[in-house]
């Protein structure tokens, strides 16, 4: 399907767009035809999932290739558990696809409403000192090049390639296909709990070397810190999830509905928010339950908002963390979203920001309504100053000048890019700015 005109924007509504022409490729094929008809024209063509990155990696000016309608699976072993998807598949289907062959994903993200390909490209991640993010998951990729050639990457064909493709930015093809290595089903037992901050800070090693997967929340104005902790279980494991109505009351009622009216009357009168934040800190964030991993794992966030997120040398977060906290303080700001902490494994990936170290993660959020201008340029500060490096898909300012110094193989990326793509069809603005022409 095509049409002309209409405007493209991300979920954040931090980045927009009005496309030449918007198509929906059915199959990887489609996708073939589309990319090779943009090339003839010159135009330039992206590929789109949820729009759930908040910066301008995926805007379209030329062609917009929406994925919606390339999802399935294509195949799954049981035995291996290696199992290919189609690239616009939402992670939250993933579950239910694999459920009739007893593999889940190894780890998610807290949000699962994005495509399999968009969390790869970006870099999406969870947290777990032992695990990677959802790229080092990738034991394949197809993609359509700027030749409009179908280019295989895998463990048989070019796999030198594999570490760049798959945290690849979109710079280096349309993915169609994507070949995950998973693992039999699994539960996982939780305990979220809120501790004073100074002893979460304290004992931060040991926490994080304690539990399967840890992380914790800060409300700014508040000196608790909302603990999660997750242990992993075989899948025969008695399940004891929370009850239905508890999980409405906690992430839907209060978690978005009630926080929702909150995070909108603090632009008017932000001196509500310090209260309310006490407020949460007080009603959510204990609890203890056993369910399916990806139940665990995830939640449903429905407050809009716009984020920014830097990974550390896993040694930097607690300095990092407290310059963040003075730094709130100091400037007197009012912010009425929490900062998330969570953990990755180093991992191999070129453009991975956990690339070659144990690495520790830290996110700030700002209500969509609320200009995060200031608020976000000052936390960026603190997380160069640590040798930081910023989420592909949230808001920062760094260019590629910067970036070179921070990925020893980013030379090596730029040269593959060069290869695969000389006449930057797949590029745009966000592409310029971080990897250079």
């Amino acid at each position: 399907m095509t049409r002309i005109g209409g405007t493209w924007q991300n979920w954040g509504r931090s980045a927009s767009v009005r496309p030449v022409r918007v198509e929906r490729p059915r199959s990887p094929e489609g996708v073939q035809r589309a990319v090779r008809a943009a090339v003839r024209q010159g135009l330039t063509v992206k590929a789109v999932g949820a729009g759930h990155s908040f910066t301008g990696i995926a805007v379209a000016p030329g062609v917009l290739l929406e994925l919606d309608d390339l999802q399935g699976l294509v195949s799954a072993d049981a035995v291996s558990g290696r199992v290919t998807l189609l690239a616009g598949t939402r992670l939250h289907r993933i579950p239910g696809l694999l459920a009739r062959y007893g593999l889940a994903m190894e780890n998610l993200g807290d949000i699962d409403r994005q495509s399999i390909a968009g969390a790869i490209s970006t870099g999406t991640h969870g947290t777990g000192a032992g695990f990677g993010g959802l790229a080092t998951q990738v034991v394949g990729v197809t993609l359509i090049t700027a030749d409009g050639e179908f280019l295989r990457i895998d463990e048989a064909h070019s796999p030198e390639l594999l570490p760049a493709v798959a945290v690849g930015l979109g710079a280096l093809g349309i993915i169609v296909e994507v070949t995950l290595q998973c693992v039999p089903t699994f539960v996982m037992h939780a305990i979220d709990e809120p501790v004073p901050m100074e002893e979460v800070l304290s004992t931060i090693d040991e926490r994080v070397a304690a539990a399967d997967h840890f992380e914790f929340y800060w409300f700014p104005h508040t000196d608790v810190a909302l603990t999660k902790r997750q242990a992993r279980l075989p899948e025969s494991t008695r399940r004891r999830p929370l009850p239905p109505v508890g999980r409405w009351v906690d992430e839907t009622l209060l978690a978005n509905g009630v926080y929702r009216v909150v995070c909108a009357a603090g632009q008017a009168v932000p001196a509500i928010t310090p209260r309310f934040n006490r407020l949460a800190v007080r009603l959510t964030g204990d609890r203890e339950y056993t369910d399916l991993s990806n139940r665990v794992l995830t939640q449903s966030r429905t407050v809009r908002f716009r984020e920014m997120e830097y990974a550390l040398p896993a040694a930097d977060v607690v300095p990092a963390f407290r310059a963040l906290q003075d730094l709130i303080d100091q400037r007197g700001w009012r912010v009425e979203f929490p900062v998330e902490v969570r953990f990755a494994a180093a991992d191999d990936r070129w453009l991975s920001t956990a690339y070659g170290r144990e690495t520790a993660y830290i996110a700030v959020h700002r209500y969509w309504r609320a200009d995060p201008t200031e608020y976000f340029g000052a936390v960026e500060e603190i997380m160069s100053a640590h040798d930081g490096r910023p989420h592909w898909g949230k808001l920062h300012t760094l260019t590629h000048d910067t970036l070179r110094g921070r990925y020893p193989r980013f030379e090596d990326f730029v040269a593959l890019r060069d290869r695969l793509d000389p006449d930057r069809r797949f590029s745009n603005r966000y592409l310029e700015r971080v990897l250079g022409r």
